[in-house]
């Protein structure tokens, strides 16, 4: 097929769309809604405008309609190319309690969400379902467990040190501002976090000229996905008729050279194993030990548990080979997007970085005295004094952590389709579409939910008026503060009343989240098994970041006159951008004025 062939029924099928489409529209849901737009503008549903929109049109849908409301979503283009169906865009605490908890089976993600991550990822967690599913996430599990985390933490503590250090020496010594792009520093930190402590791979990005071909494989597959987020469902299609064309080529390179290295790098790990094993043999070696020269890293961790199941249990390296690519994608981009929407909001917040600062200096003077009774040098990085349960518990780091994952969840949204038909109960009435009030919503087979993190994370009615607001302190005075989680046992449908106010928990309603009563690494047998990791390593790189540096907005102009202006676009993920005229609205980019820290910045 040429590409004039191609076009050429690209705009035929496009034409047919506008005349016909609305014809085939299939209404499923009695619920109020959105008005649909003009047939001629309305191409794919107003859902599109949930992306468009960005985070205020997705918090506004629900306090203007509820925890439930009726979105024009196009249909499987696998099945029916021209016609479009109701979906529910759900923020209402019990219908989650439903569909992610207590009937997760008759909600599964969509059959090309799968099929697409296995394309790219293999066998791993966000590619199966079933028992499958469930025989990999018991392996799993254990891994992430806070033992694990404590002996991770010095591969963290290295790469943070080493960020700091090469952003200090790109910085006048006489204190000034350099602005600094730090979407490319942070996004490096986080690649060395995911190859170093996770797969053992010996990357070294934030001082290397240029990344070798793997990690830089790693690190463009975000960017394009994110890029063609909107069309995911097309994938399929695409692949199987237009692969030389658009950006099918290049996504189809990235995997190929992910596979190779992925492959490479656990046929070492496996030969490393089983070396250890066998020098090993008679001297009843303990769980987790590994060689002396090298620290453990994730796939260290796994293989060795692997080895230990009952081959029932055991996973097949297929599947292991999933993994690994599952946890890098996973602890990636959505780090780096949370990370650099933290470094922003101090940024923004002096008082609160100032705070913050004098929080871990604080801490580190603390325990580097208790440690050896002496200080430690300039030359020495200071936060290896602090132990992980320091680091987790410091009180303000982690309200200024947890406040930024709540309002900004790195996945916004996500979507299920109900395997079978069922009834959907609600904690909060909504209004059908001919205004009657309703508890419960009817959900056919095949339908589709959206569910709304976002919205979740900002509901008045369980966070209070000011939910839509950042403010760190807000954690200080809930018992589920640092180090302590609240997680939802799911032996009720929502817990039972408490006796002492918990955040995200009004009257005994709250979501049913695994981190913290927010929806951020959702809930349920689906939900984000790797949180604990993603949390220890933002709070490593913001303390070392903090210590030694001042962030502050830009404020230079432009020859014309035009000062950067950061904002944030959602696409699929949340992109960082300079707004026009300044910037050009589209480049992902964190530009901010970097100073070296001085002893005024501490106090607040």
């Amino acid at each position: 097929m040429s590409l004039s062939q191609v076009c050429g029924i690209g705009i035929l099928s496009v034409a047919f769309w506008k005349m016909f489409g609305r014809i085939l529209t299939k209404h499923t849901f009695d619920l109020d809604g959105p008005p649909k737009d003009h047939w001629l503008t309305d191409i794919s549903g107003n859902l599109r405008k949930v992306f468009q929109g960005g985070v205020d049109h997705c918090v506004d849908l629900a306090e203007k309609y509820g925890g439930a409301v009726s979105v024009m979503a196009l249909r499987n283009p696998l099945k029916c190319c021209c016609s479009l169906q109701d979906a529910v865009y759900l923020s209402d605490p019990l219908a989650f309690y439903h569909v992610l908890v207590k009937d997760q089976h008759s909600f599964e993600e969509p059959d090309v969400f799968i099929m697409s991550n296995k394309a790219m990822f293999g066998e791993g967690l966000i590619s199966t379902i079933g028992e499958q599913h469930r025989k990999q996430r018991k392996l799993l599990n254990p891994v992430f467990s806070t033992s694990n985390m404590r002996e991770l933490l010095p591969t963290l503590q290295s790469i943070a040190h080493k960020l700091t250090s090469v952003l200090v020496a790109r910085l006048p010594d006489d204190g000034s501002y350099k602005e600094i792009d730090m979407l490319p520093w942070l996004s490096r930190s986080a690649l060395d976090g995911v190859c170093q402590a996770i797969l053992g791979y010996p990357s070294n990005s934030l001082e290397a000229a240029e990344n070798d071909e793997y990690t830089e494989a790693l690190r463009m597959m975000g960017p394009l996905i994110s890029r063609t987020m909107y069309f995911r469902p097309y994938v399929p299609m695409v692949v199987r008729n237009l692969s030389p064309y658009w950006e099918v080529r290049e996504m189809r390179r990235i995997i190929e050279i992910m596979d190779s290295g992925s492959k490479k790098a656990f046929a070492e790990k496996k030969a490393d194993l089983e070396i250890t094993t066998l020098s090993s043999a008679d001297a009843e070696p303990e769980v987790g030990d590994l060689k002396p020269s090298r620290r453990k890293d994730m796939m260290d961790i796994m293989l060795k548990a692997n080895s230990a199941s009952s081959s029932s249990e055991r996973l097949a390296d297929a599947e292991l080979l999933g993994q690994m690519n599952v946890m890098v994608f996973a602890g990636l981009d959505t780090t780096t997007s949370a990370l650099s929407r933290c470094v922003y909001l101090l940024a923004k917040n002096p008082h609160a970085q100032a705070r913050l600062r004098s929080e871990i200096r604080d801490a580190v003077g603390s325990a580097s005295v208790a440690k050896d009774d002496s200080p430690i040098s300039e030359h020495e990085d200071p936060l290896l004094s602090l132990s992980y349960d320091a680091l987790m518990n410091l009180p303000f780091l982690d309200g200024v952590v947890r406040e930024t994952l709540r309002l900004y969840p790195s996945l916004p949204l996500m979507n299920r389709r109900a395997t079978k038909a069922t009834t959907l109960p609600l904690q909060f009435p909504v209004r059908s579409s001919s205004g009657a009030e309703i508890s419960a919503i009817p959900i056919p087979e095949k339908s589709f939910v959206i569910i709304s993190i976002l919205a979740a994370n900002r509901n008045r009615t369980i966070w209070g008026d000011d939910a839509n607001e950042w403010k760190p302190e807000r954690w200080l005075s809930s018992p589920a503060g640092p180090g302590a989680e609240v997680l939802f046992d799911g032996a009720e449908a929502l817990p039972s009343k408490s006796s002492a106010p918990v955040l995200g928990v009004k009257d005994g309603i709250r979501y049913p989240g695994v981190y913290s009563n927010m929806m951020t690494f959702q809930a349920g047998g689906r939900s984000c098994i790797g949180f604990k990791f993603a949390e220890m390593e933002m709070k490593e790189i913001i303390a070392a970041l903090m210590l030694r540096l001042h962030f502050g907005l830009p404020t230079d102009a432009d020859s014309n006159g035009h000062i950067k202006e950061i904002e944030w676009q959602l696409r699929g993920f949340h992109i960082p951008v300079v707004k026009p005229p300044a910037g050009d609205g589209i480049t992902s980019q964190v530009p901010l004025n970097v100073r070296l820290v001085q002893e005024d910045d501490f106090i607040w």
